[in-house]
């Protein structure tokens, strides 16, 4: 789980972002690595990591803002499934650097805007808040319950996250119209639509490990040499054993089954449903005025299809299928129903007023729908109030798990209770699989749990987690963490021979290839260089491609391939050839300049390339321009602290 990482420390200039980090808002912008996570704003304390166009950045807020990437990384990785990233791997990446830039230069770009009299207006911040997803409630406007509680459960203030809003709208303002600078010269795209077009071609070999000597099989001395220099090879990652207890509907299936009293009480709470009814099939257009729908109404009346007379007005008519008088009456007026359910099938009616118009509607079937006795509304009713008790007992089950764990009851004292059945993991790995049995793959039905227990400390209590689509759900509880340590010798020692053996190889191979490179770098023929190596080499093989056709791959390049574009004329390099297989050596031989100025279609996909990056190259430079005018230290030794503090606390911090 690096990449949440990297796409944070390595974002580019002039990139605007919106994340919701942890359901509150962290609003971020990204110019020169500019992201404002939600912080103290400008109410800083404590002993000062950097300054800012005066305002301080402490300790404490550098390493909250630090602690809720590490916290949207950790949530992104249960939702994938994937291992729980660690404080240290993002000090690794570089987090804490790209952080306080950030910091950084938001409050630059926030103190350059105030000297420039730029203002945020309370109405522009409100409009921010209130367009946010995650604050809507279920009329789909803002809610401000939602919000005070996103609040409080972060603990960050409204004053916090208001002057974030503002420091960032801000930032976009001076930012914008320094990313929209994306016009390029012809002269300036010549040179790099030329550089397209270059081809190169040159030769590669192949030196297999498997065509060289391995030697004598290893003795126990190099075994355990061996062993203990590459011991991590033969670790096993931490491993979980998870105890859980299944509840599915199957299970409570027996406590579902409706009684005849609830079918007919069912079945009397919805008469209206199962009484005769007629229904009927209408296609209908709704005219803004009525002297359009008198118009409309006489052409089908005259023969027109409500259809085509309805299209050459320019509207569309709307079908209601098998629809009863209530219905209709319901999503119109009574009158209209009135006047559509009195007419036979076939006829017109209208125009008729409603709610949002006059209506002409056309009668296209009439139904006749016998009703049902209770008898005969039986099997439906029995499908459906199943469904309902099924759904209420495993409900009820939950409910009753809930509330004893509530009570602080043990798993068992859970389990024992609802006489449910305890099951038990092998030692399993964040991705459900046992590294004891290779050959067997992750049960899928248990991913959720193992992905709760990764989540878990020892000592915690038990979860409900939910487990498929059928409202099933599971009492999971860590029964015990199994470090991570290295298997024993005798346990890996085929494994441990077979590494060393292709590592043996590898360097045996690694030689000859070496060997043969020096000689082609003397001026040897490289066919002739393979040639003298003693031992059946395969044939030498040629390549060649233009660097337009790499940029084309995106990435997806043949190693060899892309060596050529990064070597001398005549020159010959060594490649590591995939999977240990063996080496190559790559030797450029021809060199054909580009020339775009004959070639538009290549100068303008140059254009349109730098164009792209030329308004982040702006918005860069424009951002380091803030900083200077504003003024920005930074206390090294202070971060180095920080840096120090982070790492020797990174288990606890990724955990919460």
């Amino acid at each position: 789980m690096l990449s949440f990482f990297r796409r944070i420390t390595n974002s580019k200039a002039g990139v605007v972002i919106t994340f919701i980090v942890l359901g509150v808002i962290a609003l971020a912008f990204a110019a020169g690595d500019i992201t404002g996570l939600a912080g103290n704003g400008g109410s800083l304390s404590g002993n000062a990591v950097a300054t800012a166009g005066g305002t301080k950045i402490t300790a404490a807020d550098l390493r909250n803002r630090v602690q809720t990437e590490l916290q949207a990384a950790t949530q992104e990785a249960a939702r994938q499934g994937q291992q729980p990233p660690t404080m240290q791997q993002l000090l690794d990446q570089g987090g804490l650097q790209s952080t306080l830039d950030r910091t950084i230069n938001s409050l630059a770009l926030e103190a350059f805007g105030h000297d420039q009299k730029m203002v945020v207006s309370k109405r522009s911040v409100d409009g921010v808040i209130a367009s946010i997803p995650g604050l809507r409630g279920p009329n789909g406007q803002f809610d401000p319950a939602n919000y005070q509680r996103l609040l409080a459960d972060q603990r960050l203030t409204d004053a916090q996250v208001r002057t974030d809003i503002a420091r960032d709208i801000i930032a976009q303002q001076l930012m914008l119209p320094t990313q929209g600078a994306t016009q390029v010269p012809e002269k300036l795209a010549i040179p790099y639509a030329s550089l397209m077009l270059e081809k190169r071609s040159g030769q590669v070999a192949f030196v297999p490990a498997k065509a060289v000597d391995t030697g004598a099989a290893p003795t126990d001395a190099e075994q355990q040499a061996y062993y203990r220099r590459n011991v991590a090879r033969y670790t096993v990652p931490e491993r979980r054993i998870v105890r859980y207890a299944l509840v599915t509907p199957e299970m409570v299936k027996a406590r579902a089954v409706p009684t005849d009293a609830e079918i007919a009480t069912a079945y009397n709470q919805q008469r209206s449903r199962f009484a005769a009814a007629e229904k009927r099939t209408i296609s209908q257009v709704v005219v803004a005025d009525q002297d359009g729908a008198n118009a409309l109404a006489a052409k089908v009346k005259g023969g027109v299809s409500l259809a085509d007379a309805a299209r050459a007005a320019g509207l569309e008519p709307a079908v209601q299928t098998g629809v009863t008088k209530s219905a209709y009456a319901g999503a119109g007026n009574a009158a209209m129903a009135d006047a559509v359910f009195a007419a036979p099938q076939g006829g017109v009616v209208g125009p008729v007023r409603g709610p949002l118009g006059w209506v002409v509607a056309r009668i296209d079937k009439v139904e006749q729908v016998a009703g049902k006795t209770l008898e005969q509304a039986r099997p439906e009713l029995l499908a459906e109030v199943s469904k309902r008790k099924l759904q209420q007992a495993l409900s009820s089950t939950r409910d009753s798990l809930d509330s004893a764990l509530g009570n602080s009851a043990t798993f068992d004292e859970a389990v024992a209770d609802q006489k449910l059945a305890t099951q038990t993991t092998p030692p399993l790995l964040a991705n459900g699989q046992n590294p004891d049995a290779p050959a067997a793959q992750p049960d899928p039905t248990i991913a959720p749990i193992v992905s709760a227990a990764f989540q878990m400390a020892e000592g915690d209590a038990p979860q409900l987690v939910p487990v498929g689509q059928d409202g099933a759900f599971a009492l999971v509880a860590l029964g015990r963490v199994v470090a991570a340590a290295p298997r024993p010798l005798t346990q890996v020692k085929a494994q441990v021979v077979a590494d060393l053996t292709a590592d043996r190889a590898r360097a045996a191979a690694r030689k000859l290839a070496a060997d043969i490179l020096a000689k082609v770098n003397k001026g040897t023929p490289l066919a002739q260089a393979m040639a003298t190596a003693g031992r059946p080499l395969p044939p030498v093989q040629t390549a060649g491609a233009s660097r337009a056709q790499l940029a084309a791959a995106q990435g997806n390049v043949q190693p060899p391939l892309a060596l050529l574009f990064s070597m001398a004329k005549g020159n010959a390099k060594l490649l590591e050839a995939p999977n240990n297989a063996g080496w190559l050596i790559v030797k450029l031989d021809t060199i054909v300049p580009g020339d775009a100025r004959g070639t538009p279609a290549a100068i303008s996909g140059a254009r349109g390339s730098i164009a792209r990056l030329v308004g982040r190259e702006y918005a860069e430079q424009f951002a380091r321009a803030v900083r200077n005018a504003v003024g920005v230290k930074t206390d090294a030794a202070a971060l180095a602290r920080l840096r120090a503090d982070l790492a020797g606390n990174g288990a606890g911090a990724a955990g919460n």
